[in-house]
């Protein structure tokens, strides 16, 4: 997973809110068997409608190349679909600032290198303020703080375990083997001496790989 120190970029506006992860990557795209290449279903039905009017905001420069995108309340309701996510980050999307999320949405992202920020009243509509004006701000996760273009700053806050998780770069298998390596390393020897038929080593492996050949 992406290490998340700090980004900086313009930010996509969306003040939208209830915007759930049906419009964010429509389900009939989920028989997508990777996740590499995801991001250009990313809010299909906005980018790709037909007809006049503006275009979608993630297709006009320079939020075509944001890292981030500031959304209304209740963002990312709906089907738990980790392709949500998925398809947020192959776009280049790093973090997410709303009101309110959906709970699994909000979860997924901390797994999936994104950060999520909630931010709400003041704060939030001054974050939205730069981002309509295309003035790029800085989200520093280690300071929890982003840094205004006139040098304002705001606080947030996020929880101490998915911190550390999203500034080392370490999803959920990850920090279990940071965390936890003397333990797992202590169990796997203790296997090794009550159960050896489990650890047999490459020469033995191919020993029995041979008999099996003899014998067909």
């Amino acid at each position: 997973m992406q290490k998340f120190t700090t980004v900086s970029s313009v930010a996509a506006p969306l003040p939208e809110s209830s915007i759930d992860t049906d419009v964010i990557f429509p389900a009939r795209f989920l028989l997508l068997p990777d996740k590499k290449g995801l991001g250009a279903q990313l809010f299909h039905e906005r980018r790709h409608k037909t007809g006049d009017g503006p275009a979608f905001v993630l297709d006009r420069p320079p939020y075509d190349g944001a890292q981030i995108l500031v959304a209304g309340a209740a963002f990312g309701t709906g089907s738990s679909r980790e392709q949500a996510v998925w398809a947020l980050a192959d776009f280049g999307i790093r973090c997410v600032i709303a009101e309110s999320f959906g709970e699994i949405f909000f979860a997924n992202c901390f797994k999936n290198g994104i950060l999520p920020i909630v931010l709400t009243g003041p704060d939030h509509a001054a974050v939205l303020a730069e981002a309509e004006a295309a003035r790029p701000i800085e989200v520093d996760l280690e300071r929890c703080e982003i840094g205004m273009a006139d040098g304002a700053v705001i606080g947030f806050e996020v929880d101490a375990h998915r911190r550390r998780s999203l500034l080392n770069g370490l999803d959920e298998i990850g920090m279990i083997l940071t965390d936890d390596a003397a333990e797992i390393a202590a169990f796997e020897e203790r296997q090794r001496q009550l159960r050896p038929w489990l650890h047999l080593g490459p020469d033995k492996l191919a020993h029995f790989a041979d008999l099996g050949e003899e014998i067909s």
